[in-house]
């Protein structure tokens, strides 16, 4: 899994595959969340263009992973964007009750004039928090979280 919050390098990613290639495994899965980006000088990028409010437009990187993979490795490599419906998968009974606490809470919201908030999930209670603060700034994965993950994937030495 290729994330933001850790650069990765790319001849190491093909490494991977390409060991695995060897000892028989025939299929791998890379996982490239868009925002990840290859170590400097690693990888040839294109520069990334910014939208009117000067954000970085994301988009395309696993493509271009897919690319170098195959460029390196000389393995077939295929890219699939997953919608927001593959990524949801289907919901469980806790998600179409947090749906229409969601939807109950926004409906409030709106009655109570509340303009600029939006409703959120915070500690397991639905809450109102302005739309301003809840996009001002970039969320991180947790590093634990990172953590936990690496116990579903191929070892991948980071540092």
């Amino acid at each position: 899994t290729l994330v933001p919050e850790e650069p990765f390098e790319i001849d190491h990613v093909a490494d991977l595959i390409a060991g695995r290639h060897r000892r028989g495994h025939w299929s791998s899965i890379v996982v490239v969340a868009e925002g990840a980006v290859p170590v400097e000088g690693t990888m040839p990028m294109p520069e990334i263009p910014v939208d009117v409010y000067g954000h970085q437009v994301l988009g395309g990187i696993g493509h271009r992973v897919a690319a170098e993979i195959e460029r390196r490795t000389g393995i077939e490599s295929r890219t699939t964007v997953l919608g927001h419906v593959q990524r949801g998968g289907t919901p469980v009974a806790f998600d179409r009750v947090l749906a229409t606490r969601f939807g109950v809470a926004a409906v409030e919201a709106v009655a109570d004039g509340a303009l600029g908030q939006m409703v959120a999930l915070q500690a397991g209670q639905i809450t109102r928090v302005q739309v301003a603060d809840a996009i001002g700034h970039l969320k991180m994965v947790e590093p634990e979280l990172l953590r936990v993950s690496g116990v579903f994937q191929v070892p991948y030495d980071r540092g």
